[in-house]
């Protein structure tokens, strides 16, 4: 009886939930033989017609969408060339893409409407894509692209120090590669790894499975990473712009160009080729941790703005006039995406233990990212300010923090510096809430207790906090201002831009804190708020107790920053 119950217990099935709460079944071990059949067919159908086979690892946000851009793919003569399989584990958290890039949807929200069509164009009409859960898949590649997650997790906040990369999801994905890959296939990774990981990590690990099998050619493995923008133009940032790559040999390097120039447009955007693979990842480390640190500079002036009369954005635009220095641009409460408050951490970690270096040569870049993981500390205090000159105090007070994602008319929550706004003001007792016309849920709080990792929410670090695990996002506006005592604006998305202040006073019902925590007010705007009794507050924006004087009103004295 016993036996029977274990049994049944092995037999018994999980489920994983897209976003929109579809379930769909987990595969049983029962199931392998079905899908392994499956691919074989598919494969040697479209062998039969004379497609290369490209199977891509991983279906996040870069990988979806990289797959449907290879299947899109055309030749000369604009016929499609490339067959590819997506390959993603079947886990519970992750397993729905599958079943979803299957019927011809896309596993990711995406701002650019062709994202949408492409995955639906591959997957039914031209029918040059699907996914799978297997690794059987490998076995079949001639191509093996790799855009497996590999994450900097981060210990304490505002200590980059006492982090470390969170490589064995990568390493495992290699070496499952390294069991199952053709000798000849090229493997390319896109991920966004510490340098030195395709030469010193991945490629003794394809080595050593590859003499496991009695193989004594050496495997082909490059390197080549995104620089995907979310947003309107998300296709256009992976398959219509620059790209740099290498190869740990001249074999390799020769089929990655050959390969990316198959499925990219190079004409326009020709591809940059480095000698070794450690140089193509340090570039792309190089180039986030130079724009997060641009970023991180400004926030000290935006502080020296706020104590003495200064508006930091009239600063910024009056700069940018010069073309030398045309990329500064103000950094908001805080510095989110995938890529820039990690990518700096990648390269200090890999100097440490990729290198074996003692040499302590980093200060710039992880002073940068501590900077910029705990800006949006300061838009809570200018919260709390606010609302104490009007007489209210923070704590139990209603606050709408508009603007949930990391930047300006996407819906990507990663890393938002918006999320540490709203903890800190938890954390201070405010009762907050959420408006943000692109994302419909806010992971980071509903699923705090595993995302992004177990154990790793920012919550550990606030008091109040498991209240915010049931904090949904609001899409109506004027119902989310109903009766709220202040109005953080998080981020610039083009509906908050040109908001009538007296409108949204009256939809609050009451003058309001208004704190503007991405240089999004204009002057004009500021004086009305302050016309109708609000109190007004902004990073960078010290200008503004001058505008209140000019109105013959009372002016707080700003307070000096904390030592």
């Amino acid at each position: 009886m016993k036996s029977g119950k274990k049994d049944a217990a092995k037999l018994k099935r999980e489920y994983s939930m897209s976003p929109d709460g579809r379930k769909f079944a987990l595969p049983l071990a029962a199931d392998y033989a079905a899908e392994g059949a499956r691919l074989d067919r598919l494969v040697a159908e479209k062998r039969r017609e004379g497609f290369e086979v490209v199977v891509v690892v991983g279906l996040g946000f870069v990988g979806a969408v990289m797959a449907a851009v290879v299947a899109d793919s055309v030749d000369g003569h604009g016929q499609p060339t490339k067959f590819v399989i997506g390959m993603q584990r079947p886990s519970p958290r992750s397993f729905w893409k599958i079943p979803l890039i299957n019927l011809g949807e896309s596993p990711i929200k995406a701002e650019d409407p062709e994202v949408n069509v492409l995955i639906r164009r591959t997957v039914r009409e031209k029918k040059t894509m699907i996914a799978t859960y297997t690794s059987e898949a490998i076995k079949f590649a001639d191509v093996i692209v790799v855009d497996v997650q590999c994450d900097y997790i981060k210990e304490d906040l505002g200590n980059l120090e006492t982090g470390s990369v969170a490589m064995d999801a990568l390493a495992e994905s290699i070496r499952v590669i390294g069991q199952n890959m053709r000798p000849e296939a090229l493997v390319l990774i896109e991920t966004t790894v510490a340098p030195g990981t395709t030469e010193l990590i991945a490629y003794p690990i394809l080595q050593a499975e590859f003499k496991k099998r009695g193989i004594d050619t050496p495997p082909l493995l490059s390197h080549s990473y995104e620089r995907v923008m979310p947003g309107r133009n998300y296709v256009s940032s992976i398959r219509d712009f620059w790209r740099v790559c290498s190869g740990v040999d001249e074999v390799a390097k020769k089929r990655v160009v050959k390969f990316l120039s198959d499925v990219l447009n190079v004409d326009k955007y020709p591809l940059t080729v480095l000698d070794r693979p450690m140089e193509s990842e340090t570039a792309k480390i190089v180039e986030n941790s130079y724009r997060a640190t641009i970023l991180a500079f400004l926030d000290e002036w935006s502080r020296f703005a706020e104590l003495h009369g200064v508006d930091l954005p009239k600063v910024i635009s009056a700069i940018k006039v010069r073309p030398t220095h045309s990329n500064m641009i103000f950094p908001g409460p805080g510095i989110g995406g995938y890529c820039l408050p990690k990518d700096g951490g990648l390269g200090m970690w890999a100097h440490r233990n990729i290198m074996k270096s003692a040499d302590d040569i980093f200060r710039i870049t992880p002073m940068a990212i501590n900077i910029n993981d705990t800006r949006g500390l300061h838009a809570a205090d200018l919260t709390a300010e606010a609302l104490k000159e009007m007489g209210r105090p923070v704590k139990a007070a209603k606050v709408l923090l508009c603007g949930a994602s990391y930047r300006e008319d996407v819906g990507d929550t990663r890393y938002s510096g918006s999320e540490l706004v709203v903890r800190k003001l938890a954390h201070l007792g405010a009762k907050v809430t959420v408006h943000d016309p692109y994302v419909d849920h806010w992971w980071e709080f509903e699923k705090q207790a595993s995302y992004p990792y177990p154990k790793h929410s920012l919550a550990r670090f606030f008091k109040n906090q498991d209240g915010l695990k049931s904090l949904a996002v609001q899409h109506d506006l004027n119902k989310a201002l109903k009766g709220v005592d202040a109005v953080v604006f998080a981020v610039r998305h083009e509906p908050y831009l040109g908001l009538d202040p007296a409108a949204v006073v009256k939809a609050a019902g009451k003058p309001i804190a208004v704190i503007d925590a991405f240089a999004l007010l204009t002057d004009d705007q500021i004086r009305r708020y302050l016309e109708l009794g609000c109190e007004v507050r902004g990073l960078g924006r010290g200008h503004i107790p001058r505008l209140k004087a000019g109105l013959g009103k009372k002016t707080a004295k700003p307070k000096r920053a904390k030592k």
